[in-house]
């Protein structure tokens, strides 16, 4: 077990989050506060009522002029429509109506900044912003006042978020995290005013097959994720850890491995020694820039000589002396490498980021300039030193630490304590000059510890706290409970999918494919999947090499094992597609196939084509 991961686990007293409901009382005081202000999250903080409401209605159009405001106008109507308000016509110009809903773009609102906006609700409704972000934003609002109804009280807000990055990580770099439920997060972040979603990932390489073992992601499979995260508004920022943790992409190239004084080669190191290491890591980002459209690359550089120490990679002090005289340490040999990623990555338009965690202040050479640290870990060099020296500093506390089958932020306790961005780990900033705002991040250290749809309803009570407290005032009701109450308001975005709706009622069924059948019962599990129990056991995906706990080797066979409820490994997708349905495991995200010898084995579904199974009811 890593450290982070250590350290994660010596928090599991906090309690684990869950999906909360709201307090009896909550509910009345969150409808008395209606009166006065309406109920969004985040909270309205000015809002100026006045006499009258807005009503949406049949006759309701949705005015836009300019190229930008008709693009929200687009996406607004999109969104009324998936959420169940109708079609609703977009004009160009022209005067409103009553019951038109405007949207403006006037650069010259300067005081909005670049993603404030103001809305006003009358006889008809604006949404004005200094940018296409920021009217997108009022729009987002409006959609959370239409949610709690169609006659919204007249008045008038002006909204401006207190920090610029306001944003979620998911590692999706071992464990396959399904496009459906990350294309839920971004509309989810979206609705509720985040704008950046670090994807720890793994894209499948033209260049590198070896590199392509599973848990990647298609090229096209993510350029429509970053499409709908370009249609929403939130930056999606990809992720290569490295120099460490690189296992993913050079277990399969020894010859880039780092290689300890013993001669034993470090899997997850790279070597940053070698040029050969660089030009390999340039390349992988260079695939990228094929899929993300981001302004900014993270490498994570964390957790580099974890479990281990310089000393035992001579190579490493030999190389920094060689570059930087001999009052170099070996640690300027990994601040090097990461200055390198940060000099290409200028060169290609693109700002660095990476983890705290390495900036021991053993080093003699500084990290370049401009580099964004995100800072999860208490060390030697405190929030203060990084923003003194001229550093982006992004709050990534563990304490907002999501991890499968491990610790879970308390939400309810950092609510109570009024958490803000400020509060990181092993010191209190006095201001927020130079915190560029914070996330949660989701960790997948026991990738069976939990299902995809378990981490979701985790994650939504994080998820709104952290809107909270990076866009507005951090406690804005008396108690958690009413803070809640909040979420069950507005409640999910509009196209949110319910991932925990099995569309196979519970029953015995004959499962039937090419090359293979089988009796057995369906039978949903709380968290939306289902197990399929044959006379001999439930199907479980068992054997092969595991990673983080999980069998991700494609091939391995699903074979009846005594059912155990509590057993992740025995869920199952049964997902709906044209002439049957596919059985995919929740955990491994591989379909079953029939191999050769009638075996039911798992694979990619880009490797091997998966079986279609037809039901027919006993």
């Amino acid at each position: 077990m890593t450290e982070r991961r250590k350290r994660r686990f010596r928090l599991i007293g906090f309690a684990a989050v869950c999906a909360l409901l709201a307090a009896p009382g909550a509910a009345v005081a969150v409808q008395q506060e209606r009166a006065a202000t309406p109920v969004t999250v985040p909270a309205l903080s000015d809002w100026t009522p006045e006499s009258g409401s807005y009503d949406f209605g049949g006759g309701t159009r949705l005015v836009a002029g300019s190229a930008g405001e008709r693009r929200v106008a687009d996406t607004l109507a999109d969104d009324l429509k998936a959420a169940g308000h109708g079609t609703v016509p977009v004009v160009r110009g022209g005067a409103a109506r009553p019951g038109d809903i405007v949207i403006q773009v006037r650069p010259t609102r300067g005081s909005l900044g670049a993603e404030g906006y103001e809305l006003r609700a009358g006889t008809r409704l604006s949404v004005t912003g200094a940018t296409e972000t920021g009217a997108f934003y009022g729009t987002r609002t409006l959609l959370q006042l239409l949610a709690q109804g169609d006659h919204i009280p007249a008045g008038r807000t002006v909204d401006v978020p207190r920090y610029q990055e306001r944003g979620v990580g998911v590692c999706a770099c071992y464990i396959h995290i399904s496009l459906p439920w990350l294309e839920n997060l971004v509309r989810e972040m979206a609705y509720h005013k985040l704008n950046q979603l670090l994807l720890e990932i793994k894209v499948k390489s033209d260049a590198h097959p070896e590199a392509n073992t599973w848990g990647y992601y298609t090229k096209d499979e993510l350029r429509r994720l970053v499409a709908l995260g370009d249609k929403y508004h939130v930056e999606i920022i990809p992720e290569i850890n490295s120099p460490g943790h690189m296992d993913p992409w050079i277990e399969n190239r020894p010859d880039l491995q780092l290689t300890d004084s013993d001669g034993t080669k470090q899997p997850a190191r790279l070597d940053v020694t070698q040029q050969a290491a660089f030009d390999y890591y340039t390349g992988l980002m260079d695939e990228y820039a094929q899929v993300f459209t981001a302004t900014s690359w993270h490498m994570g550089a964390d957790e580099y000589m974890l479990g281990s120490d310089y000393s035992k990679y001579p190579q490493m002090l030999r190389y920094a002396q060689e570059k930087y005289g001999a009052s170099a340490t070996p640690q300027d040999a990994y601040i090097d490498f990461i200055n390198r990623v940060q000099a290409y990555a200028a060169s290609k338009g693109k700002k660095l980021r990476i983890w705290n965690d390495g900036l021991t202040g053993a080093n003699t050479v500084p990290v370049a300039a401009g580099t964004t640290v995100e800072h999860w870990l208490n060390v030697t060099e405190k929030p203060s030193q990084l923003i003194a020296q001229g550093y982006p500093l992004m709050n990534a506390a563990y304490s907002l630490y999501l991890v499968r089958g491990g610790f879970h932020s308390d939400t309810g306790s950092l609510y109570d304590q009024q958490w803000d961005p400020r509060s990181f780990e092993g010191e209190k900033l006095a201001s927020s000059a130079g915190v560029t705002g914070a996330k949660i991040s989701l960790w997948p250290d026991n990738g069976r510890g939990e299902t995809e749809n378990e981490v979701a309803a985790d994650t939504e009570p994080a998820l709104r706290h952290l809107a909270q407290a990076t866009w507005g005032d951090p406690h804005p009701d008396a108690t958690y409970a009413q803070f809640t109450a909040r979420g069950t308001a507005v409640g999910h975005a509009p196209g949110w999918r319910d991932l925990a709706r099995d569309p196979v009622a519970d029953g015995t069924y004959s499962f039937r494919t090419t090359g293979a059948s089988l009796d057995a019962a369906v039978q949903r599990t709380p968290d939306g999947y289902a197990t399929v129990r044959t006379a001999a056991g439930c199907l479980e995906i068992q054997g092969g090499k595991l990673t983080l706990n999980v069998p991700l080797q494609p091939g391995v066979s699903a074979t009846p094992q005594s059912c155990d409820a509590a057993n992740t490994m025995q869920r199952w997708e049964l997902t709906p597609v044209p002439g049957g349905y596919r059985l995919v495991n929740a955990i491994t995200q591989m379909a079953l196939s029939i191999a050769d010898d009638g075996r039911l084995v798992q694979y990619p579904p880009d490797q091997h084509r998966p079986a279609i199974w037809h039901l027919t009811a006993l």
